[in-house]
């Protein structure tokens, strides 16, 4: 589960820098059509053309990059791709997430670890989508439901997919 976070938010990240890279050579060989892409933008959020020239023009005095980055791009300092956090992210939370099953599996007897393993994991899907959705601000029972609903579909497809190839757990 790391490993894919991290290859995913790092495909993210090389994306974003390739975009800045473009950009930093669009500044260094057309400054004026940067500019004026850039109070375009200004003006279809609803500055006037007149204000929405001078807003480019100082932003991009201060920090030409920045601004289009920000405004152009959408890439901030604080949503900016982190695939190492990422990673670490996703690793927690699977290890936090199959405790419990692995609990259920060891204490219940054999004769209903299917069930028990299934049940245990779909009501801590249920809990953790409500945690998620509080988190968040949220609708709670709408978090539930939906991590509970995708998380039984992946489980289902998952015993599906087992039985077409002749194993189970």
């Amino acid at each position: 589960m790391a490993t894919g976070e991290y290859v995913s938010v790092k495909s993210q990240a090389d994306l974003e820098d390739a975009d800045l890279a473009l950009e930093r050579r669009g500044l260094e060989t057309n400054v004026a059509d940067e500019r004026a892409e850039l109070a375009g933008i200004y003006v279809k959020r609803g500055l006037s053309p007149s204000l929405a020239e001078q807003v480019a023009l100082q932003l991009m005095a201060y920090d030409a990059l920045g601004a289009h980055a920000r405004d152009e791009l959408g890439i901030t300092e604080a949503l900016k791709a982190r695939p190492l956090p990422a990673a670490l992210s996703s690793a927690i939370s699977f290890g936090a997430g199959a405790a419990l099953p692995v609990i259920v599996a060891a204490l219940v007897p054999a004769d209903t670890l299917i069930a028990s393993v299934a049940a245990a994991s779909l009501v801590c899907l249920m809990v953790l989508g409500a945690a998620a959705a509080r988190i968040g601000a949220a609708s709670m029972a709408a978090g539930a439901v939906r991590v509970l609903v995708w998380g039984a579909l992946a489980m289902g497809l998952t015993a599906c997919a087992g039985w077409l190839f002749g194993t189970s757990a």
